[in-house]
């Protein structure tokens, strides 16, 4: 695993002029080398792959990313990188200038006072974006864990439930299936709050008669999932069942449609216009969908400003949703792999209107 990456990351770095850099990112330190401890660096050159870290890690590392030269940083990590470069008789250095505070660039210049720092853009991001066969595979894992929580949690939701309790008991249920954690804060957002397409679960008893929207994801063994459903509790007025019915419309049209070759304007059109057709098209605020892997956002959009083409290997949210201030709002999201030909939907909980009691 470790040895493509770093191999693709070395011609990612020689398109730039670059025969060093030094990754800070934890995610992308991981990603390169497989080690998940809370501190560290990676550097590679043309020749060699470094993982830098202290001493708690030393039985840990090795273990975890065993295609790297492991090396205990000491008290000064940056002494000790100016030490493996000199060695290595490298005089630039390539940097991830996203994740590298100023203070911190100071301190660098004035001990790597020969080496030449240079700032670079995205460069291990541009590998993530295309997943492998071992990715997807996991991301099929925490896809299955999100889909059994909404199994599970909307046997349990009826009227007079505390949003954060709702969200207490998705976490420990995904939690108590093999997750680290949840992929982000979740959402549990009930009534008048469903219209707040963020709106993370507060201490709102549920009432009848009305949306609550979920959207939570399993972050599993590195990875994220992201899904997203619309339901009520107690009986719909013909309101709920409209926007539910046309968001519903749009998110399908999308998935059927969706194909590699198109741009991020083309997916995110998909489900724009069907919403815009009904009137509604500024009730959603957002893109139609993001990538999402190792991060629960991650390149590439779905939205009216990305022309990043899409591309087998890419995984991405379809997510389309009608926002109501003071009535509620509607939100239907899977994810989904790009494929040769088309698409692989990784989530698969029910998508009709689930009307509870």
């Amino acid at each position: 695993m470790a040895n493509k990456r770093v191999h693709r990351l070395r011609e990612k770095l020689a398109e730039r002029g670059l025969k060093a850099m030094l990754i800070s990112n934890p995610v992308n330190r991981r990603y390169l080398s497989g080690f998940t401890g809370s501190s560290g660096y990676v550097l590679v050159t043309e020749q060699e792959s470094w993982l830098l870290t202290d001493f708690r890690y030393m039985a840990q590392a090795p273990q975890q990313a065993p295609r790297f030269q492991v090396v205990d940083h000491g008290t000064s990590p940056i002494d000790a990188i100016g030490e493996l470069l000199s060695a290595a008789g490298h005089g630039r250095l390539g940097f991830e200038q996203e994740f590298v505070v100023f203070s911190d660039y100071t301190a660098w210049s004035e001990s790597l006072s020969g080496t030449e720092l240079v700032p670079v853009s995205g460069v291990v991001e541009e590998l993530r974006v295309i997943k492998d066969e071992q990715e997807i595979a996991v991301m099929q894992e925490a896809a299955e864990l999100a889909d059994a929580t909404f199994a599970h949690i909307v046997g349990l939701l009826k009227p007079g439930m505390v949003e954060s309790d709702i969200a207490l008991e998705m976490e420990v249920f995904m939690r108590s299936r093999g997750a680290t954690s949840s992929s982000f804060d979740t959402i549990v957002a009930s009534g008048e709050r469903s219209a707040l397409p963020h709106g993370v679960a507060s201490s709102r008893v549920i009432g009848n008669n009305e949306f609550v929207k979920l959207d939570f994801g399993a972050y599993y063994h590195g990875y994220c999932s992201d899904l997203t459903r619309t339901v009520v509790v107690g009986q719909p007025t013909d309101k709920h069942k409209e926007i539910y019915s046309i968001v519903l419309e749009a998110q399908m049209h999308a998935l059927d449609h969706i194909r590699p070759g198109m741009t991020g304007v083309e997916a995110d059109a998909l489900t724009r216009d069907i919403i815009t057709r009904y009137g509604y098209g500024d009730h959603f605020g957002h893109g139609t969908g993001h990538g999402l892997g190792m991060e629960i956002h991650e390149a590439p959009r779905l939205s009216r400003l990305s022309q990043t083409v899409l591309t087998p290997g890419m995984t991405v949210t379809v997510e389309p949703g009608i926002y109501l201030p003071g009535f509620g709002g509607v939100r239907i999201e899977d994810d989904i792999v790009i494929t040769d030909n088309g698409i692989k939907i990784l989530t698969s909980s029910p998508k009709e209107l689930m009307i509870l009691g």
